[in-house]
């Protein structure tokens, strides 16, 4: 019997380690997070918050500089104050959210006062891609360019 205990633990151990996924089996690379660079932390924690509607996650460094949002499984948006100033940004350079109607987020939108513009820069118009996705764009409080579209694959 106390030999069977060691083999017991020894057989549980190897089923349980062979059964975790490791970095070593992964085949490429995993988005971990994307982060920008803002003048004021509140008011861009507050847009994502409440406008694009992600939940936040505890942050490390607790230093009042840092907000972080869970955006899927395993991947995060970092936001960080420090920005000296707010630059424009080029709408080819953008974060995308998928939402479950572009319609319901583009009422949003209006009632919070925030343009919005087709891909191709007509105000208050979405653009339907070739492939049949919804889509609109919009910047942040720093002129960070987000795309919002109804792709569910």
């Amino acid at each position: 019997m106390k030999r069977r205990i060691p083999q017991c633990l020894l057989l549980v151990a190897v089923m349980i380690i062979s059964g975790m996924p490791t970095f070593a089996q992964r085949k490429s690379a995993m988005l971990n997070h994307i982060a920008l660079y803002v003048y004021n932390l509140e008011k861009s924690t507050a847009f994502y918050r409440d406008i694009i509607q992600i939940d936040t996650i505890p942050e490390p460094f607790h230093d009042g500089r840092h907000t972080w949002f869970k955006v899927a499984e395993h991947s995060h948006l970092h936001i960080i104050s420090g920005a000296k100033e707010i630059v424009p940004h080029d709408k080819n350079s953008h974060l995308c959210f998928s939402v479950p109607s572009v319609e319901e987020f583009m009422t949003r939108l209006r009632q919070h006062h925030i343009p919005f513009e087709s891909w191709k820069g007509e105000a208050d118009k979405p653009t339907l891609r070739v492939d049949g996705i919804k889509q609109i764009y919009f910047t942040d409080p720093d002129g960070y360019w987000v795309e919002i579209n109804d792709d569910h694959s």
